[in-house]
């Protein structure tokens, strides 16, 4: 009788959501690290072996442009195929890309174009992986728990990307580019081996829908992609935070990519003060969604957001204003800008997994990933071109004419 109950439990167990969002979640914490690994790995091999620049730029192109071009495509195929399916899918692409360069690196040098194809490819991957991994949470786990649990998401990958680029500066030089590509394979397979044990059955279309021909498919995913913008323009709140997270994006990028140059430049840091700095982002980053996982919040999500963008705010201002000999509080502010990005981000993909209907949920995110995609060359770009405006009009600056 004993024996009955405890195998009833442990089916039980198996069968509810913690277990498999538990499942799918330490998936894709592997996968996240070791891609981390990878990513970083392919760009320091880049640096290394060709010292371009322009490649370096073209690398970072390659990462966000399928994302940027085919995110809202890819939202609709999400909603209409089983997530399970997709998942996998996913994985199963990338750790194939990962395993032809593997072979690539194995017959020889690896050369610049073969990495960037790689890149552009594993970007096309993520670009279905990722709406549909923030579409699975709302399918599995009751609605009181979302932001919590958006929390736990922000975390894991923060911890990814934070472990994955100090372990790629251990295997790099002692192992060399092959065996991050083939640990990045193994996490792929083990990612969709975690997905598949989990059990998982949500999203996708009945059987009527599936059983139409090849162009009323092609004409219903495009009617769907219509039909997702006028779902999100129909909450007028969403709508307008969706385009604050752009502005957001859109203002945050060249702060970021100014942080070596502030350390090394107005503060006469050396490069492991930058490296510093990056950590001590990271950190708050993983603090941040520690704080979202634990609490969820204010109740008042919009409060939430509007409270982090203006702490976020205050404290690049005040850095801002700190003088050449203030580097020691430069840190605690890197720490706290880190914990804001978490603390935004994560509310708002629970905010539309609460409202938004779960079958629509792979189109709104997917349309979201193109914008911030979107955002962040932008935003990199705005400052030079405003400069080069001003240069037209004004002419050169005081302090460069001679």
């Amino acid at each position: 009788m004993m024996f009955e109950t405890s195998r009833r439990r442990s089916v039980s167990l198996c069968h509810s959501w913690q277990f498999k969002i538990c499942f799918v979640w330490g998936g894709e914490l592997v996968s996240t690290l070791t891609s981390s690994i990878l990513q970083m790995g392919l760009i320091w091999h880049i640096a290394l072996t060709t010292g371009s620049s322009s490649l370096l730029s073209l690398a970072s192109l390659a990462g966000f442009l399928p994302i940027a071009l085919f995110g809202v495509l890819a939202g609709a195929v999400v909603d209409r195929l089983p997530l399970k399916r997709v998942l996998i899918g996913a994985d199963l692409f990338v750790a194939a890309v990962g395993a032809a360069l593997a072979i690539a690196s194995l017959a020889g040098s690896l050369p610049a174009w073969s990495i960037l194809i790689a890149l552009l490819l594993r970007a096309a991957g993520t670009s279905f992986y990722t709406p549909a991994s923030q579409s699975l949470t709302p399918h599995l786990a009751p609605p009181e728990h979302l932001v919590r649990l958006s929390g736990v998401m922000q975390a894991i990958q923060s911890a990814g990307y934070i472990l994955g680029a100090a372990l790629a500066a251990v295997i790099y030089p002692v192992a060399g580019i092959t065996a991050m590509i083939a640990l990045d394979v193994l996490g792929a397979l083990f990612a969709s081996l975690a997905v598949l044990a989990a059990q998982i059955d949500a999203g996708g279309l009945d059987e009527a829908d599936r059983s139409s021909s090849f162009s009323n498919k092609v004409r219903e995913l495009f009617s769907e992609i219509s039909d997702g913008y006028k779902l999100i323009r129909g909450y007028r709140g969403l709508f307008a935070l969706l385009w604050c997270g752009f502005v957001f994006a859109f203002a945050f990028s060249p702060l970021a990519a100014l942080f070596p140059i502030m350390t090394l430049g107005h503060f006469g840091g050396s490069t492991g003060d930058a490296a510093l700095v990056e950590v001590l982002f990271s950190a708050g980053m993983l603090a941040g969604s520690g704080i979202l996982a634990a609490t969820g919040g204010f109740r008042n999500r919009s409060l939430t957001m509007v409270a982090v963008i203006a702490g976020f705010g205050v404290v690049a201002i005040a850095s801002g204003l700190l003088g050449p000999s203030l580097f020691a509080a430069f840190l605690p502010a890197s720490f706290l800008m880190g914990a804001c990005s978490p603390l935004y981000a994560g509310t708002q993909t629970a905010l539309m997994q609460e409202q938004i209907p779960p079958e629509y949920l792979g189109r709104v995110f997917g349309l979201y990933g193109t914008i911030m995609a979107w955002a962040m060359p932008m935003g990199l770009a705005a400052p030079p071109f405003l400069r080069t405006c001003s240069e037209l009009r004004c002419g050169p600056s005081v302090l460069e004419r001679p």
